[in-house]
């Protein structure tokens, strides 16, 4: 049976141990498959890094619990032990509910818990946290527990004389250790494609070797032996190979799913990478291209002064197809200002500024409201968003013209979140689509042939 890493919030240490025990396993020639719960992308990240299989990510809101199933099975299979990180707390999901919480996914992948618990300046009072959580839901099994942030001899002592009459295993104790702390920034953890802290692997095992009861935490590792078979039918899309797609992927563009690249190659189309931050054109085979999220706000004046990638992403704008998200779009728009209260131009495709405002974060609930590259008028998708840069000057007309810029802009859809109402957001004409939101391609089947179709065919809007 595999295993979640969770805990009763954030920033209790779930990463962290996650990356102790794959570097552990690691050093001792051991697989691990990794997942995270959620949209993340800097967790994953951070697990993809140290010389294991690629992190992936299980969303049951994104992707629904079939494909949840399909991509876990199909690649925790592949190899002796699997581990799954968890999201924020063990029940916190969609708005107020338990919905694609780590604790749903436990449920549907029939996978045990192991808790860790930042255990500072309390003993007594971690009993109660640990046993609200285990008796909360009796459908799930909490088979062990470490505690973070223990740094004392005595402080461990008291800990097991609380816990000695539990049933639960107890599997470490981790000290407080600037060599295991993981840098942040507004987003979360520091990619380590975007400057972050490159993780010492040796000393992450040496420190589990230390301070978790390895032998006994890898047998709650197992990997299950269950096959599914992915479902997909490629031959519902049509594909011509001499259209290949360019994507942007780089120190500063990186917030893009495993998966995307791994499905469109599956289904035949040529891949190209593209990077801005080198200051490339783009391929003159590319006929598409995607620009994912990342931190444009980060490398504003890097961008401004790659003109050659500028140049070439205008031209490429009179001719080829544009999927942007979230960071993507930014570079699309007049300017950023950036924190320091700086304009750095941009690309000038689209009629807006972006500067920082609050955190924007969250499933959003999708509607069509045209027929676009992407989605079908009245269609319903899902997806999330990441960000606190927002547009400063929002155009909510239904036909957007910028001066000597003949292209009609619309707005794709319309959004919302957890209770809330629906707003008009993003742009899009027949050869483009910029948007704050983050989708999952890979496991929308009817928004990934909209988009292959879009990519490989020309598009008409009253297709």
């Amino acid at each position: 049976m595999p295993c979640v890493i969770s805990s009763p919030s954030t920033d209790s240490g779930k990463t962290t141990l996650s990356l102790l025990i794959s570097c552990w396993a690691f050093s001792k020639g051991l697989k691990i498959q990794t997942f995270k719960v959620g949209p993340d992308y800097l967790d994953q990240q951070q697990l993809s890094s140290i010389g294991q299989p690629i992190c992936r990510n299980l969303d049951i809101f994104l992707s629904g619990e079939e494909w949840v199933q399909k991509s876990f099975f199909k690649h925790s299979m592949k190899y002796e032990f699997t581990l799954i990180e968890g999201a924020m707390g063990l029940f916190d999901g969609l708005g107020s509910t338990t919905y694609s919480s780590t604790a749903n996914i436990s449920k549907l992948l029939n996978a045990s818990v192991i808790f860790i618990v930042n255990s500072r300046g309390q003993v007594a009072s971690l009993l109660a946290t640990v046993r609200g959580f285990r008796d909360f839901d009796s459908e799930l099994s909490i088979v062990g527990i470490i505690f973070n942030n223990v740094n004392s001899d005595r402080h461990k002592k008291l800990i097991k004389e609380v816990f000695k009459n539990e049933d639960i295993e107890i599997l470490g104790f981790l000290p407080s250790d600037s060599k295991i702390t993981l840098n942040k920034a507004n987003l979360g953890l520091i990619s380590p494609l975007d400057n972050g802290k490159e993780i010492d692997v040796e000393y992450f095992a040496n420190f589990a070797e230390r301070n978790l009861d390895v032998l006994s935490l890898i047998k709650f590792l197992k990997s299950p032996q269950k096959k599914i078979v992915n479902s997909v039918s490629f031959t519902d899309f049509k594909i011509d190979k001499g259209k290949p797609i360019a994507i942007a992927e780089d120190k500063i563009f990186h917030f893009q799913y495993p998966e995307t690249k791994e499905f469109l190659s599956e289904m035949g189309i040529p891949l190209i990478s593209w990077s801005i931050y080198d200051d490339e054109e783009i391929p003159n085979e590319a006929s598409s291209l995607i620009i994912p999220g990342g931190f444009p706000e980060k490398y504003a004046d890097h961008i401004s002064n790659s003109i050659r990638s500028l140049n070439s992403l205008k031209k490429f704008r009179k001719n080829g197809y544009i999927y942007a998200e979230c960071g993507g779009m930014m570079i699309l728009g007049d300017y950023i200002k950036d924190e320091n209260g700086n304009n750095h131009k941009m690309s000038g495709i689209l009629p807006f500024r972006s500067k920082k405002n609050k955190l924007s974060v969250g499933y959003r609930y999708i509607e069509g409201l045209d027929n676009t590259p992407i989605i079908k008028k009245n269609q319903l998708i899902r997806g999330h968003e990441f960000h606190y840069w927002e547009i400063e000057n929002n155009f909510s007309k239904l036909d957007l013209r910028k001066a000597g810029n003949h292209y009609k802009l619309s707005s794709p859809w319309k959004i919302k979140s957890w209770k809330t109402e629906y707003k008009n957001e993003g742009f899009f004409d027949e050869k483009l689509h910029a948007s704050w939101i983050h989708l999952h391609l890979p496991s929308s089947p009817d928004v990934a042939k909209n988009f292959i179709d879009a990519t490989q065919t020309s598009f008409s809007k009253d297709s």
